[in-house]
């Protein structure tokens, strides 16, 4: 396992200070990161480094030759055919399902320098095609090199950025696309036909730019919707930029003040909101990792990306990873593990990476999937895995290292066997699934930040490794608790509670087109603070810690608060658990819950605990209507919900069970996998209705 750098104990001091007493009556003291004690506020990450072009100046001065950033080409795609069996309106019904399979290349890469001059010939292009500095260009695509390289160039124009899921469906597209009124977009070849069935109702736009290959029927189609459209690939944009003259560039350079980025958020209540980020907001955020983690991230390092780029977390992680001159190989979802593809290696262990980023249902599938083969290996294999598991638990000196050396090495190959940083954001991550992949893989550490404060609010360094935390208080922000009498959060308690607020450098100035929701002092108070909804809690180390989401706080029949989005955290670390939704109506005494179960684990446990004969032959949709196993699911979840102290009104009640996976495009989870509780309960009202007897 490669070594964590540390630095002497107590670099980090006291973690966090107070930096001004309470305002008020009802509200904690203003908290401070302890490394800016005797400082402003971070704000710059180097000298003259004050926009996001700069960076890409930077990186290209400051790393030159070395590898930057790489990609995968796809050699060709295989397809499977399989027969599934699919329950509907009571019956089983067989059907064929085709899964692609990609074949890909070893990884490409362009330099620091081919960076900075791809980014030159793109902003010469789209100068040349007229975009202007008051103009917003759209990027509607996949995580890839093309996604950054488009970014770039219209960052150093001075051109804004709206930035749009590729998982989009029409509405949302076209939302993204109509409300800032963009003039062009960048895409991908596959998401073309979507924008074909679009374009027609977003007059604005006049430029499309594409990667991959389309054929010429659709882009012919794209240039019938209206005459003004233009369509060109992006090595046609580059290639008219290549002889066009510099200087012009330098007229259009960006200032801190300028718009980087309308940023939509994914929406998991109502329209996506577009998040209003200047370059100051981004530069100041990079320059606050560089002062809490600047040590661990090294020219030996790499950073694997395949979160979506229209997620804040991905995109600042890829910003600091550039300013630092660290390589970044880009995967996709679907081709991460080697099983995920064919005839080839997976991402992960082609490109090796030492760092990697997740959201938790991340970090559960790369658990669940360890234990798995753990499982497929036998009874010695297994019994030898718990217990060096348990003695790296323990930290017993000699078992611990040879846990490490003889047992872990192997799954740790998996991965490629250099992963020695992980970092979970996007949404809590249960104890459990963190303590079993620090001890088995990597250590996996929490951060806490949202699209409104760019990903920034707080990050567990490694020195301060513990678990139920979100970290320190970022170098840019400042942040102060508010009470919450209703639920018993106060700032007074013995460790100070309430809901988190946050303010400074890294903080949005507000949504786009949104007054309504700039002037609602719910959301922006009159003296500059974002409230955030979420109930935090200072811990003596100075860390913060995640406790409760006000919005997810049901009201019981016997008139006592539970807190949904902790319970699912928590009941997700169940084996059996792929997925969960926990849900529950004021009238009712205890929650349920709707599930997808993990298929492996599922059929292992059913024929462990012999409850059905065909336990490993039987559909899954079969599996999960039938109520011996609902009842077994039921008491496997619970015992992990009392493992964990949960009271009896936070056990459940039921649970329903869905073998269908829940995606973007069902529109029952976001496209940074969290779920979309309003869309699952009306998806499964029936289920809902019937435990509760409606």
């Amino acid at each position: 396992m490669s070594k964590i750098t540390t630095l002497k104990p107590g670099y980090y001091g006291e973690g966090s200070y107070e930096y001004a007493p309470p305002a008020r009556e009802g509200e904690g003291g203003i908290r401070r990161n302890t490394l800016v004690k005797d400082a402003e506020l971070a704000q710059y990450p180097a000298e003259g480094v004050k926009t996001v072009y700069d960076i890409v100046d930077y990186a290209a001065r400051t790393h030159g030759s070395r590898k930057a950033v790489g990609w995968r080409e796809i050699n060709n795609i295989i397809e499977e055919e399989k027969e599934v069996t699919k329950i509907v309106d009571g019956s089983e019904v067989k059907e064929k399902k085709k899964w692609k399979y990609f074949e890909l290349s070893p990884y490409k890469y362009l330099s620091f320098i081919e960076v900075k001059e791809a980014v030159s010939e793109a902003a010469r292009g789209l100068l040349h095609l007229g975009v202007t500095s008051d103009d917003v260009f759209n990027i509607y695509a996949q995580t890839s090199v093309n996604w950054q390289l488009m970014a770039h160039a219209c960052g150093s124009i001075s051109t804004t950025i709206a930035t749009a899921y590729d998982t989009l469906g029409e509405d949302g597209l076209t939302h993204s696309l109509n409300e800032p009124n963009c003039v062009g977009l960048f895409t991908n070849a596959e998401l073309l036909p979507t924008l074909h069935r679009v374009l027609a109702n977003t007059p604005a736009v006049k430029y499309v730019i594409f990667d991959g290959e389309p054929t010429q029927a659709l882009v012919d189609d794209l240039h019938g919707v209206r005459e003004t459209i233009q369509v060109y690939s992006l090595d046609k944009l580059r290639e008219i930029g290549r002889d066009k003259p510099v200087q012009p560039l330098e007229d259009r350079r960006p200032k801190p003040e300028t718009v980087a980025c309308i940023m939509y958020t994914s929406g998991s209540t109502g329209k996506p909101k577009g998040v209003i980020i200047t370059h100051a907001n981004l530069v100041s955020s990079v320059a606050a990792v560089k002062i809490l983690l600047g040590h661990h991230l090294t020219y030996e390092d790499s950073f694997l990306a395949y979160l979506p780029l229209a997620h804040v977390l991905e995109y600042i992680v890829e910003l600091i990873m550039l300013f630092v001159g660290m390589p970044t190989g880009y995967g996709r979802v679907k081709t991460l593990t080697d099983a995920s593809v064919r005839n080839c290696k997976g991402d992960i262990s082609e490109f090796r990476p030492s760092i990697m980023i997740g959201v938790p249902a991340v970090w559960e599938t790369i658990r669940k999937g360890i234990l798995a083969k753990v499982h497929a290996g036998g009874s010695l294999k297994k019994s030898v895995f718990n217990g060096a598991m348990a003695a790296k638990k323990k930290n017993i000196p000699v078992l611990a290292q040879l846990a490490d050396s003889v047992v872990l090495t192997g799954v740790r190959a998996a991965t490629g066997g250099r992963l020695r940083i992980a970092l979970s954001g996007g949404a809590a991550i249960s104890r459990e699934t963190q303590e079993f992949l620090t001890n088995a893989l990597v250590t996996v550490l929490q951060g806490y930040g949202m699209t409104e404060t760019c990903g920034m609010c707080a990050i567990l360094p490694p020195e301060l490794m513990r678990y139920n935390s979100v970290g320190l208080p970022v170098p840019s922000c400042e942040v102060k608790l508010l009470d919450v009498p209703d639920a018993g959060y106060r700032s007074t308690n013995e460790l100070p509670q309430g809901e988190v607020c946050i303010r400074g450098n890294s903080v949005t100035g507000g949504y786009y087109k949104r007054p309504d929701l700039n002037n609602d002092e719910s959301v922006f108070t009159k003296d500059g603070w974002l409230r955030t909804g979420d109930v935090g809690q200072w811990n003596p180390d100075g860390t913060l810690s995640l406790i409760d989401r006000i919005k997810n706080l049901i009201k019981l029949a016997n008139g006592e608060y539970i807190a949904l989005e902790r319970l699912e955290a928590i009941f997700k670390s169940c084996n059996l658990v792929a997925n969960i939704c926990v849900h529950a109506v004021p009238e009712a005494n205890q929650p349920m819950a709707i599930i997808i179960p993990h298929e492996v684990h599922l059929r292992n446990h059913l024929a462990a605990k012999g409850i059905v004969d065909d336990a490993a032959t039987a559909e899954l949709a079969v599996l999960c209507h039938n109520p011996r196993i609902q009842e077994s699911v039921l008491k496997e979840v619970n015992a992990v919900g009392k493992k964990n102290g949960f009271k009896a009104l936070e056990l459940l009640q039921a649970v329903v069970l869905t073998p269908d996976e829940w995606t973007p495009e069902s529109g029952l989870v976001t496209a940074a996998q969290k779920i979309q509780r309003g869309a699952i309960s009306k998806a499964f009202k029936k289920d809902i209705d019937a435990v509760y007897k409606h």
